[in-house]
């Protein structure tokens, strides 16, 4: 939620944040990573302290033509690195606060010798700020933080807060996916999403039940899957 209070000089609203920012110590490998690929891999000034005048991102000069996609909080990277391989032809950008999950990220990127991805560590909503309005043509938030306690849902992706934004960066006619495995977070993204200005795709239950074609399967979904909870695979679309 955006309050008038700033966090610090640079005018930036001030933004509650709920998650992680780091978990148990790296290995020295990991802060290799981080150290040799990250400023590499940039996708441009995004932070306050680095572009207080919030001016737009190059998207040409990090991808040339490609259309762009954007992957909101992307874990350990595994579905970002396979869009990557899958599709040369499209520059994406990953946005990721959990340090522990952007070092992974790294050794994957440098395993799969992928050179359309663009990463930045950080709280997306500082992305959204700077993305030229319309400029990317899919978007993917898969198995977010579900925030099971009914007083935390106002802190879940799927709110106005952040959905906002989103609809105003992506260009018409784009896709918005969401997987989860979590029924009320389901129920919450039907209401919420379309609320924002979306049209949600399904027109029969196996167009939600079965995952997409291009679809990777990461390490939670397999656990979920274990565990007897069902994945829901939801397209939305930015209407033309």
């Amino acid at each position: 939620m955006n309050k008038t209070k700033t966090k610090h000089p640079s005018g930036a609203p001030w933004r509650n944040f709920y998650g992680r920012f780091k978990g148990k110590g790296l290995r020295k490998s990991q802060e290799a990573y981080l150290t040799e690929d990250l400023a590499r891999l940039s996708p441009g000034p995004v932070t306050w302290e680095d572009n207080p005048d919030r001016a737009p991102l190059k998207l040409d000069a990090m991808f040339g033509d490609k259309p762009v996609w954007l992957e909101i909080g992307f874990g350990a990277g595994e579905h970002l690195v396979h869009q990557a391989q899958r599709y040369p032809d499209v520059g994406i950008i990953g946005c990721e606060p959990y340090i522990n999950g952007v070092a992974m990220l790294l050794r994957k990127i440098r395993d799969a010798d992928v050179s359309n991805l663009r990463v930045f560590p950080g709280d997306v909503r500082n992305m959204f700020d700077v993305l030229p309005g319309g400029s990317i043509e899919k978007a993917f938030l898969l198995y977010p933080d579900p925030w099971p306690k009914k007083r935390h849902h106002r802190r879940r992706f799927v709110t106005q807060d952040h959905l906002a934004p989103l609809y105003t960066v992506l260009a018409p006619g784009a896709e918005f996916r969401v997987a989860t495995d979590i029924p009320d977070y389901v129920r919450q993204t039907l209401i919420e999403v379309p609320k924002a200005g979306f049209e949600w795709l399904a027109e029969r239950p196996g167009d939600w039940r079965h995952p997409w074609e291009d679809w990777y399967s990461t390490r939670y979904e397999m656990k979920a899957l274990r565990e007897g909870r069902m994945p829901h695979y939801m397209t939305f679309r930015k209407p033309d």
